[in-house]
């Protein structure tokens, strides 16, 4: 890959890296309901799961799913499933925000459990998988071969978007101990833990709803 092409990805990645989309979503409430360690947890979980998915792009999963609404249709909506199950699951209890910040990190929130959700999270969402099979060819060198290529690509793209997603942990962290203190420790972390469930009720129906064309 020559410099404008390497520069013009980076770029690209960098845009659609700091835009929300579920993933950045779901780090957002995990950081805000349970901390920052829970927050970096769930980035590292997110980013091995892209990157799962980006290695699935390059070998041809994106191609039976594009070829496939049942395939696509199923782990649409098992994905779904669980980020629902997750919302509920923090609807029903769990340490808010001013709870989570307020005791040592080994005792906020099991990091391999939040890691393991954030796996899930990304790899239980095909279009992924279709999004890097659509952008990352538009990339690649045409006289080269491709899986090495598309492996290479898709990593770049998820270190990209783990960082990005650090800086999204690093100030929902900052903010809130702030909304505990303008509200109240109680009430706030209670407030936050309904609105950390509802956002992922709402993000797990809305995914059940998506088509299979768009990116992440």
């Amino acid at each position: 890959m020559n410099t404008g092409t390497l520069v013009a990805f980076l770029a690209a990645s960098a845009v659609l890296a700091v835009t929300p989309g579920p993933g950045v979503i779901y780090i957002v409430t995990r950081t805000l309901a349970q901390g920052r360690v829970a927050g970096a947890s769930s980035v590292a979980g997110v980013a091995c799961g892209n990157m799962l998915n980006a290695v699935g792009a390059a070998v041809g999963l994106a191609a039976l799913f594009a070829v496939s609404s049942l395939a696509f249709t199923a782990v649409k909506f098992v994905g779904a499933a669980y980020l629902i199950w997750l919302g509920i699951k923090m609807l029903r209890g769990g340490a808010g925000p001013s709870a989570a910040l307020s005791v040592p990190a080994a005792a906020q929130v099991r990091a391999s459990r939040v890691f393991r959700d954030g796996v899930l999270v990304a790899l239980l969402n095909p279009k992924t998988t279709i999004f890097f099979a659509a952008f990352l060819p538009q990339f690649m060198q045409p006289d080269a071969p491709a899986f090495p290529q598309a492996l290479l690509l898709g990593a770049i793209f998820v270190v990209v978007a783990a960082i990005s997603d650090l800086v999204y942990v690093t100030l929902a962290s900052w903010l809130a101990p702030r909304f505990a203190r303008a509200g109240g420790a109680a009430r706030a972390s209670r407030y936050g833990r309904y609105a950390s469930g509802g956002a992922l009720i709402a993000l797990g129906v809305a995914s059940a709803m998506a088509e299979p064309r768009g990116a992440t």
